[in-house]
């Protein structure tokens, strides 16, 4: 007999509602947030995610790009249940803490010394800290839009907009969180992104404030692409001459190279932040750079400039994670990854030719970006997408998913070592059919 009876509700939207009761919005961060509910994660296994209801996806967000061997790595699982077997967290230091930040000092020759952390908030908010310790100033300069974290001076002008974010020229400090302090964007100077003649002129009018300049080589909000070399060399001169310090935002990109995105330039910064992939899987953030700057924290000084501490910090399950990951993302794997990347940019780039979108691809390393635009923005405001495009880059994502594959929801994709040919080519396959659909009006997704 056939009955008009109302589905059940799904497995995901019964735990949502769930959510809804105990959590903001049913969530502890944002990124997840789905129309009409999240997905939830069963189990993973290399590229490969099983939500709850028992639909599996090529995973391309990665934990948003955190996740360089994918998921549940046989070498990592093995390496960290023998460490849980020995402890997980000591009021006592331990050797792989040791053995780890060898490591990571030998992979730039800017990291002298080296602090872990628990997360790249927590390493940009402690980055900035010690850079005002070192030159006992307090204001900084980063790019306008990009994300750098939660703390009050790195996340200003990171969603401004146009009804606020004043003129190209001198763009203004816009608060992201309700009652932020206004002495907060008093001392952060805002800089467009990729210009150095306007970036200079505005960093010229802070000449003995600034503390230093922060800088993510690839910024991820501002649309994905590359620092100019003009420009980081332009902003590493300027803090040269000013006595401030030009610091790196390489939590993302520092899966980008083997010694982080800062390989692709001439000028090496002061201080660099990390997170995400150095962990293997697990919460950690980490600060490197030159000893002078970096003994602010040391705690054997005459005089501590910055005390730094944290229960969390070093713990042996992050750094056992963290070293076998990075030791099997040697030179070649590096390549490898960012051979598939670019794999996949000139295969997404053939389908936007072939279908006659308009779209186009940024990125660079092992990361790539799809912008429904006609061309490539260069900045913060050419990214700024649209209504419209908003309209249509969910439908693109909501296409991707249905076909199979989980999207950074910009549209933005990070390469894991797990992957191979044929997951880049469906995905390129993906997105061609996607195209097609946005091609045609008459059509939808």
């Amino acid at each position: 007999m056939i009955t008009d009876a109302p589905r059940p509700p799904s497995r995901s939207a019964s735990l949502y509602e769930r959510a809804l009761k105990v959590l903001p919005g049913g969530v502890s961060r944002n990124t997840v947030l789905r129309d009409p509910h999240p997905l939830y994660a069963d189990r993973a296994s290399g590229c490969r995610v099983t939500d709850i209801e028992g639909v599996e996806r090529i995973d391309f967000a990665n934990n948003m790009a955190s996740l360089i061997h994918g998921h549940a790595n046989p070498e990592v699982v093995a390496a960290v249940t023998e460490q849980l077997n020995r402890g997980t967290a000591f009021t006592m230091a331990t050797e792989i803490e040791v053995r780890y930040a060898e490591h990571l000092c030998g992979r730039s020759d800017s990291f002298e010394k080296l602090r872990f952390v628990n997360s790249g908030t927590e390493a940009v908010m402690g980055m900035l800290k010690a850079a005002r310790a070192f030159t006992g100033r307090s204001k900084i300069a980063k790019v306008e839009g990009a994300y750098h974290g939660l703390y009050d001076y790195a996340e200003v002008s990171q969603m401004s907009k146009p009804t606020d974010w004043g003129s190209a020229d001198r763009p203004v400090s816009v608060p992201v969180a309700f009652g932020t302090p206004s002495s907060v964007l008093d001392n952060v100077v805002v800089i467009p992104f990729n210009n150095p003649g306007l970036a200079l002129a505005i960093l010229d009018e802070h000449r003995g404030e600034l503390a230093c300049v922060l800088l993510d080589p690839m910024p991820h909000r501002v649309g994905l692409m590359p620092a100019s070399q003009e420009f980081v060399s332009a902003l590493s001169d300027w803090t040269d001459s000013d006595g401030s310090l030009l610091v790196f935002d390489e939590v993302i990109t520092f899966r980008s190279e083997y010694g982080g995105a800062q390989e692709w330039y001439d000028a090496r910064p002061d201080l660099t932040a990390m997170g995400k992939l150095i962990g293997g899987g697990f919460p950690v953030g980490a600060i490197a750079g030159r000893t002078d700057v970096m003994d602010v924290m040391n705690p054997l000084a005459d005089k501590v400039l910055f005390p730094h501490s944290g229960t969390f910090s070093a713990n042996p399950v992050t750094m056992t994670a963290g070293l076998v990951t990075m030791q099997m993302y040697d030179r070649e794997a590096v390549e490898r990854v960012n051979r598939l990347a670019k794999r996949a940019v000139e295969g997404i780039e053939g389908a936007i030719l072939e279908t006659g979108v308009a779209a186009c691809v940024t990125g660079g390393g092992s990361m790539f970006r799809v912008h429904l635009k006609e061309s490539a923005p260069r900045n913060y405001r050419e990214t700024f997408a649209t209504p419209e495009e908003s309209r249509r880059l969910k439908m693109l994502l909501d296409h991707l998913l249905d076909a199979g594959f989980l999207m950074i929801n910009t549209c933005t994709a990070a390469v894991s070592t797990v992957m191979g040919d044929e997951e880049i080519d469906q995905l390129v396959a993906a997105m061609e059919e996607g195209f097609n659909r946005l091609a045609r009006p008459a059509l939808s997704l």
